[in-house]
């Protein structure tokens, strides 16, 4: 439980086996599982960041860890934003009670074997002419061979604009520069940003898509290497996009021989206020045009969030979306979605089908997949209204249950085999739960 509620952008990995959620109240609590006595225990504590007034409001949160390497040292650079919201300004003493947004940036530029997050003293604070919106950072691909890369900082807001962050390398700190020269698709946009996804793929190109307050969905293809764009896709909505998520699926399609191949394509997942869920199909091919509505996804209020992943380590992706009633609001449940891509018998291609839905006790707001407890399978991490959820067990027994049931294994098949996990409810009960594995070893997916 946190001492006040947090936001859409209030949940960050700060490792692969740390997680940062961010409350309204300018609290950072950092957790984490760690292996005490032979078991494993959920760790949190608060961080405390300097330059963080008391009465501050923090809007979103990110973080990345950088290693770099010399001929003498190896040093880890670990680079977090917090992008905060004051209520009092203490910028200047004649703005009185004026609200005033400002980002802090903290960087740890010490070399040593292990990093802390107690030890960070270096922050840069830069005071805000707009109110912001989401922060993401992205690996942006440099160097003459286009084989290195660094980590660049997004940040939106309410004036219409996206803002840019790189680090001077020489100076030790990073600094604020034009957006268009690294991403010239960022430029004009139609209304305020309120989430941003950037997709690196083959051939140094990116796609980038972005949705925006007055429902307006922008794509672009992207050459890095200008960088140029190469094509420009818009569509427009009827309600704020909440979501914008993109990612890769594996196709079958028929060649000339009629032998049947995979192919590679990019899809694009658009969440919004009070609208239907859509997957725009294969958009590096066909921009916006082909639109897939996923089913009960309009019986809600909002969709606040989105995750993609594979879940069921099968290789196909799952659509998880949590989904908000006033009904949610008023009986304090909300449920979480499940989409899957299937392709009927006869049909010419495949369509998303609802697997199922879980009902969780307060209104969902980030979805993150991390393995936390570092034994190699990733784990759900969900941050509600309320606080965090810990673990999702009960959600994946059902799902794995699910799964076996309809696996024709015979009790002998040497191939099959037990295991147990210590695992530990939402109630902090700790309980050992015996799950039977596919004859493949699931931890080999991730």
């Amino acid at each position: 439980m946190f001492p006040s509620q947090s936001n859409i952008y209030g949940l960050c990995k700060a490792d692969e086996q740390e997680l940062l959620p961010a409350t309204l109240k300018g609290k950072v609590v950092c957790f984490r599982y760690q292996d005490l006595q032979k078991k494993i225990r959920p760790v949190a504590r608060e961080i405390q960041f300097t330059y963080i007034p008391v009465d501050a409001e923090i809007v979103s949160i990110d973080a990345k860890k950088k290693k770099t390497s010399s001929s003498k040292k190896y040093v880890r650079v670990h680079a977090f934003f917090c992008c905060l919201y004051l209520s009092v300004s203490f910028s200047s003493r004649d703005s009185g009670d004026k609200a005033t947004p400002f980002l802090n940036i903290y960087c740890d530029y010490e070399p040593g074997s292990e990093f802390n997050l107690e030890s960070i003293c270096t922050c840069l604070n830069l005071e805000l002419q707009f109110t912001p919106f989401q922060l993401y950072h992205i690996e942006y691909v440099i160097g003459a061979l286009w084989r290195s890369s660094e980590t660049v900082f997004l940040l939106s807001g309410h004036d219409q604009r996206i803002q840019l962050y790189k680090e001077n390398a020489s100076l030790h700190q990073f600094e604020e520069q034009p957006v268009e020269r690294l991403f010239p698709e960022l430029q004009e946009l139609p209304s305020n940003v309120l989430w941003l996804n950037v997709l690196s793929i083959e051939q140094n190109r990116r796609l980038t898509a972005f949705g925006c307050q007055n429902g307006s969905v922008g794509l672009s293809l992207v050459n890095q290497k200008g960088p140029e764009i190469l094509q420009n896709w818009r569509v427009k909505h009827e309600s704020p996009i909440c979501t914008v998520l993109l990612f890769p699926s594996k196709q079958q399609h028929q060649s000339t021989d009629t032998n049947s191949s995979q192919r590679e394509s990019f899809h694009l997942l658009v969440t919004s206020a009070i609208e239907m869920a859509v997957v725009y199909r294969d958009v590096e091919r066909y921009g916006l045009s082909r639109q897939l509505c996923l089913a009960e996804s309009d019986q809600c209020d909002a969709v606040l969030c989105a995750l993609v992943v594979d879940l069921d380590f099968d290789g196909q992706h799952e659509l998880f979306l949590p989904v908000c009633t006033i009904m949610c609001l008023i009986c304090d449940l909300q449920d979480l979605l499940c989409y899957k891509f299937h392709q009927p018998m006869g049909a010419f291609e495949d369509k998303l089908q609802l697997l199922w839905r879980w009902s969780f006790k307060s209104p969902l707001l980030s979805l993150i997949y991390l393995d936390l407890d570092g034994d190699g399978l990733r784990e759900l991490a969900i941050l509600t209204l309320k606080g965090l959820l810990r673990t999702t067990a009960d959600l994946v027994i059902h799902i794995l249950s699910t799964l076996v049931s309809r696996l024709p294994i015979s009790p002998k098949d040497p191939h099959t085999h037990t295991h147990t996990h210590t695992l530990k409810n939402q109630d902090s009960e700790e309980e050992s739960i015996s799950i039977i594995n596919e004859p493949r070893t699931a931890a080999t997916q991730h």
